[in-house]
């Protein structure tokens, strides 16, 4: 056996014996060093003492150039620094040649949104005359409002709403507690939901602060929530696959869309970092310019 082989094959077995890796995820890397080291074979590489950084990159360049994507190379650079690494622990290499490569960042896509109209035809198909009804109008009606997680909203409790004040309490990824502003629209929707549909959905037996109650009067589950949903955009005709979190990414990117500055939209996210709500700003922008062409006279 070449050494190139005799070294995986040691590497494999440290990770199920040293490490407990599960035998899926070492099928996968055994694939990807497999590839790696037929590559390296083509090229004369034999021993691992031969390789160099130089040639890494150069295989991570020909997996984009044959149209892998970012996320396959980032998980191949990871075996074979793992590989390297345990080449250092038991004297393969004398240095590891996966040090200073690059990692290809896989390009994040634009979220998917709705249109306005889409929202609205949306938000307009819940029978108001029935308590369901009145429950599902005032969740989507929040989660457009809000651009709250699916998480989030099922674990609200009726003392998070604070519609005299129009905001919404609720606790995010960490524990993080935030205040969220909600408009007049959602706020009336919700005191009317409080009104009439809430109290028919509570069972005198199984008492529950949970704000959005299912028909058994327990507490919504997010199944619950993608289900009742995805219900009302096939009523609505929406072509594509709506979920909670579209309607996130909506309530973003229509903020964005008319002037909202991007760090109160951050804020009310609950985003730590700018970096991941500047997401939502290339969709807005490319829209901006698509106004600007259709209506300024000298654009075109």
């Amino acid at each position: 056996m070449e050494k190139m082989q005799a070294w995986i094959a040691a590497y494999l077995q440290h990770l199920a014996d040293d490490r407990a890796v599960s035998v899926q995820t070492r099928l996968c890397y055994g694939a990807d060093l497999q590839h790696f080291a037929n590559v390296m074979r083509q090229q004369g590489v034999t021993s691992p003492k031969e390789l160099t950084q130089t040639q890494i990159q150069a295989y991570l360049r020909q997996l984009r150039q044959e149209g892998r994507s970012a996320a396959t190379a980032m998980r191949r650079l990871a075996a074979i620094r793992g590989l390297c690494r345990f080449g250092m622990q038991d004297r393969w290499l004398e240095k590891d040649p996966t040090w200073a490569v690059d990692v290809p960042k896989p390009q994040r896509k634009p979220p998917r949104t709705l249109r306005t109209e889409e929202v609205e035809k949306l938000l307009g198909l819940p029978d108001v005359q029935s308590p369901i009804g009145m429950r599902d109008a005032a969740i989507l009606e929040l989660m457009y409002a809000s651009g709250i997680r699916v998480s989030e909203l099922i674990a609200l409790d009726v003392e998070d709403l604070h519609p005299e004040l129009g905001l919404l309490r609720c606790v995010g990824s960490g524990g993080r507690e935030r205040f969220v502003p909600i408009g007049s629209v959602a706020v009336r929707t919700l005191q009317r939901y409080l009104a009439e549909g809430r109290p028919a959905l509570l069972k005198p037996d199984k008492p529950s602060a949970a704000l959005f109650p299912n028909h058994f009067g327990m507490r919504l589950t997010r199944q619950g929530c993608w289900k009742m949903i995805k219900k009302y955009a096939l009523s609505a005709g929406i072509s594509q696959t709506l979920t909670p979190q579209m309607l996130r990414h909506s309530f973003a990117v229509h903020l964005l869309e008319n002037g909202a500055d991007v760090r109160a939209v951050q804020e009310m996210l609950g985003h730590l970092h700018l970096q991941s709500t500047n997401l939502y700003r290339g969709d807005s922008r490319l829209k901006v310019k698509e106004e600007y062409d259709r209506t300024h006279p000298r654009a075109r």
